[in-house]
């Protein structure tokens, strides 16, 4: 199994810088990794994606160093129980995605210290966790069985989206974890859930609040924060606030913003009119 290097980066407080993957395509996937992000966050929640997609676009990214990882597409109560007091947590997207190749997780909508605890145990086989053996595309199809067992415990990022009015009133208790390696800010839909309108700039003061005292709260309990950036200025301000889990663009913004500025650039040339 190899190293899961940004993990490690994390860890150590070292900013890494990655790309959420959305179109669903292994081409773009390999694309970007080969062009030098840390790490590819593959999408599931937003699109139609499937695991057998993931899967080949995990392959895209085999022989890149970047460091794949999977959004799942929820963490809902609705499977087998996973803590003591029978909460119940729908583990089998972070099970399988693990499987298949993915070094890494993200999950969408996290509440809870609670929900926290199951999903990390999820990544980790017993006596640590829940997660059941059986590794296939991950151990190389059962050729690195030994060495996948002895090392993915540790080596299995695990990273939280802190989304939820509910996450942000346990977020002591949530990055007091063992496990969690970072928290990242979606924007939107923790705007969304303080009642305000992401599409407006003065939501923007109260997202920064809410920013300011996970970075505080994360260096405390060693747990990695992580953002979304638009610009290589805002990129450094954030790693100068202590930000490590950074992304910059996505696939899906990166093809629209070439697209429409080299369109722009020739608008004049056939007449194209101006959008």
């Amino acid at each position: 199994m190899r190293t899961n290097w940004v993990r490690e980066r994390l860890l150590a407080g070292q900013p890494t810088v990655g790309c959420f993957v959305g179109l669903g395509s292994p081409t773009v996937a390999e694309l970007l990794a080969h062009a030098g992000y840390d790490w590819l966050s593959i999408e599931m929640e937003h699109n139609g994606l499937d695991l057998a997609g993931v899967q080949h676009m995990l392959m895209g990214m085999n022989a890149t160093n970047s460091i794949p990882i999977v959004r799942v597409p929820a963490s809902n109560p609705v499977s087998r129980p996973t803590e003591a007091h029978n909460t119940t947590f729908n583990t089998t997207f972070i099970q399988r995605a693990l499987d298949i190749g993915a070094m890494g997780i993200l999950v969408p909508m996290v509440r809870s210290a609670a929900e926290a605890r199951a999903i990390v145990r999820a990544t980790r086989y017993p006596p640590e966790g829940t997660r059941s053996f059986g590794p296939l595309r991950a151990s190389q199809y059962t050729l690195d069985y030994e060495d996948y067992f002895k090392r993915a415990n540790e080596n299995t990022l695990v990273v939280l989206m802190l989304e939820t009015k509910e996450a942000l009133d346990d977020l002591e208790a949530i990055t007091s974890v063992p496990g969690v390696d970072a928290l990242y800010a979606g924007r939107f839909d923790l705007s969304l859930a303080l009642g305000l309108n992401p599409m407006q700039e003065d939501s923007l003061p109260r997202i920064e609040v809410a920013l300011e005292r996970a970075l505080a709260v994360g260096r405390q309990n060693g747990v990695a924060i992580g953002y979304g950036c638009g610009t290589p200025e805002e990129l450094r301000e954030r790693i100068d606030q202590g930000f490590t889990f950074l992304c910059y663009a996505t696939d899906y913004s990166l093809i629209a913003d070439a697209a429409r500025a080299q369109l722009t650039a020739v608008a004049d040339l056939f007449d194209i009119p101006a959008r």
